[in-house]
């Protein structure tokens, strides 16, 4: 299914012109200077175009004939030695089908042979490596990243096949997790009984460091020490998944570690779960991911209040930024062959400077064939409240006494994974989130 993304990029290039798209995979990376060897994982717009999981390769797409070439590592003894059986050329040509094969070494050959007036590069280090080969044609450094980013941004049905993969076994992952979850263990043991479920389904690269955090920890956006043992009373917050074929998947769940939430964990996992579901209710072609994203803060905001935490109108809260005080991140991402996936902002689109919006991952309309991630949360992180408590402004709008007993209390985040589609939207995600749902889980 390789080829519908080479056509699709090669349809964004202008008919005719005597110009060359040149690509270099990604190489083995080892742990400083040691024989460590880091779990490869091919750069993926390389791996989007070709389909090549192995380092060393290289692609040239002629734009005159919209031929394909890729050019193969040659190995030797030696590497069969140490790595495992050297590939053939027949075995490459039948696995990844280009209209030509080479080995790496006629690069220059074909390069010279090709000769073309211009080449499309994805950065400067692509660009230093083929002038190495040719220092007189023109490189282009804008051209292919944008048309690449406008690929895979729009995914095909085969890439949405892929990324159901994904969830469908990372919902059983995350399922396992919740079963057997309770104090006393530590983070790591639910770590390790996630690994396990998404291994065991043949699935060995995970998309992201995931994050297993109880207590205190679960207010951490991008905590990753996994090392805390689970306390009597504290949540659990768990986001993480793994790769099929590439595409990834990314799920956030937070739960009550003994089974059953208390009253505040309940009043405050409900506010976050009703602008979740408000949100993805709310999904459908032309909506603006910025419009989401306020529409779930105002609806935490006003749930704040009702809470007795905040004090105020919500348009007060909003036009003040309190909101940013409790949910500091975006509402959520393009997902795909990157967990953070490209496409967020366009050209000509910028970040906005304002607390609670400026690390919004996409500024952009949905529109069908898009994945994205629906994430809201609210935390109780020290480093921003304690400050907004003796700030003149702010302070008006907070509820010292009730803010300052769950200053420990850590975060609530529930994410989901959505395909836009023409009629709304697609929810990959099935692992529990109703609270009583949860409830009757682990009381199993």
């Amino acid at each position: 299914m390789r080829h519908l993304h080479r056509d699709k990029l090669l349809s964004l290039f202008e008919e005719g012109q005597h110009a060359i798209i040149y690509m270099k995979g990604a190489e083995l990376k080892y742990r400083y200077d040691t024989d460590y060897e880091f779990p490869f994982r091919q750069e993926s717009n390389f791996w989007y175009l070709s389909g090549v999981n192995e380092p060393d390769f290289h692609l040239i797409f002629d734009l005159t004939s919209h031929e394909y070439h890729l050019f193969a590592p040659r190995r030797d003894a030696n590497y069969a030695v140490w790595h495992g059986r050297v590939k053939s050329m027949e075995q490459y040509r039948g696995e990844y089908d280009p209209d030509h094969l080479h080995w790496d070494s006629a690069l220059p050959k074909v390069l010279n042979k090709l000769d073309p007036d211009r080449i499309y590069c994805l950065n400067e280090e692509q660009a230093e490596y083929i002038e190495e080969f040719d220092r007189n044609t023109p490189i282009d450094l804008d051209s292919l990243e944008e048309a690449l980013t406008h690929c895979r941004v729009f995914k095909t049905d085969w890439e949405l096949d892929q990324m159901r993969e994904a969830a469908r076994i990372n919902n059983i992952a995350h399922t396992e997790v919740l079963r057997t979850l309770a104090p006393g263990k530590h983070e790591y043991e639910l770590k390790a009984i996630f690994d396990y479920h998404q291994v065991r389904h043949g699935l060995l690269q995970d998309a992201y460091n995931g994050i297993f955090a109880s207590g205190p920890n679960s207010a951490i956006l991008h905590y990753v020490e996994n090392n805390r043992q689970i306390r009597e009373g504290d949540l659990f917050l768990i986001d993480a998944g793994f790769e099929y074929e590439g595409y990834a998947s990314d799920f956030t769940r937070t739960y009550p570690a003994n089974g059953s939430f208390s009253k505040d964990q309940a009043t405050i996992y409900q506010v976050v779960l009703d602008a979740q579901q408000q949100v993805i209710e709310d999904i459908e072609p032309e909506v603006g991911m910025e419009e989401l994203h306020m529409t779930s803060a105002e609806i935490m905001m006003q749930g704040l209040v009702d809470a007795g935490i905040l004090d105020g109108r919500v348009e007060d809260l909003m036009e003040n930024d309190i909101f940013a005080l409790f949910f500091p991140h975006g509402l959520g991402h393009f997902l795909g062959l990157d967990t953070h996936d490209v496409g967020g902002y366009p050209k000509g689109v910028d970040r906005i400077d304002r607390p609670g919006i400026k690390y919004l991952r996409a500024r952009r309309t949905l529109q069908p064939g898009m994945v994205l991630t629906v994430e809201p949360g609210i935390y109780f992180i020290p480093a921003l409240l304690k400050p907004a408590l003796e700030d003149e402004t702010k302070s008006k709008f907070l509820n010292s006494s009730r803010i300052e007993e769950l200053l420990s209390f850590g975060g609530v985040r529930i994410e989901d994974n959505i395909i836009v589609t023409e009629e709304g939207y697609e929810n990959l995600t099935e692992v529990p989130k109703e609270r009583e749902e949860i409830e009757n889980v682990m009381s199993k």
